[in-house]
C-alpha cells in the first residue's frame, strides 16, 4: 500500500531500526516507544487489523511476538513485557502491528488503556457473555481471515 509507513518501513523505503525481518515478518523499534525497546511485529503484506489477518499468518506473526517477548528481558535487563494489538480504535498506522513492550516492576505504566469498571450484576455479564458466544456461533461457518 503506498500510503502505508508500515509499508514503507518493509519495502525499505523509509529507515527503521529493524530487530527482525523473514519472508512473512518485520519487527522494527516504536518511534515513539512506551518505554525505550518498545517493538513492532508487523506482517509484509498489508493487512488493517488483526480480523483482516490471514488465518496462515496469524501464526508467524505471533510466533516473532513470542520470541522477541521472551528476549527483551535478556537483552534489555526488563523483567518481563506487554503485548498488545489496537484494531482501528487508537490504531495509529491502519497496518496490522503487535506492540511488544518491556515491562520492569515499578516502571510506572499504570491504566495503559483504560479504566477498569464492574458488571452491575451476574446477571449483566452472563448476558454480555451470551452475545459474545452468539456472535461467535454466528461467524463460525466463515472465520476472518480465512
Amino acid at each position: 500500500m503506498s500510503d502505508c509507513i508500515f509499508c514503507s518501513i518493509v519495502a525499505g523505503s523509509t529507515a527503521a531500526d529493524l530487530v527482525w525481518s523473514d519472508h512473512q515478518t518485520v519487527a522494527f523499534l516504536d518511534a515513539r516507544p512506551v518505554f525505550k525497546g518498545h517493538v513492532l511485529v508487523v506482517p509484509r503484506q498489508h493487512h488493517a487489523t488483526l480480523a483482516d489477518l490471514p488465518g496462515g499468518l496469524v501464526a508467524p506473526v505471533f510466533a516473532v511476538a513470542r520470541r522477541i517477548s521472551a528476549a527483551l528481558p535478556g537483552a534489555l535487563g526488563c523483567q518481563g513485557s506487554f503485548i498488545g494489538v489496537n484494531n482501528t480504535v487508537s490504531q495509529s498506522v491502519p497496518h496490522l502491528h503487535v506492540h511488544v513492550v518491556p515491562r520492569t516492576r515499578g516502571d510506572g505504566l499504570r491504566g495503559f488503556f483504560w479504566p477498569r469498571t464492574r458488571y452491575a450484576s451476574a446477571a449483566e455479564s452472563a448476558d454480555y457473555a451470551g452475545r459474545i458466544r452468539a456472535a461467535l456461533d454466528r461467524a463460525a461457518a466463515t472465520p476472518p481471515g480465512d
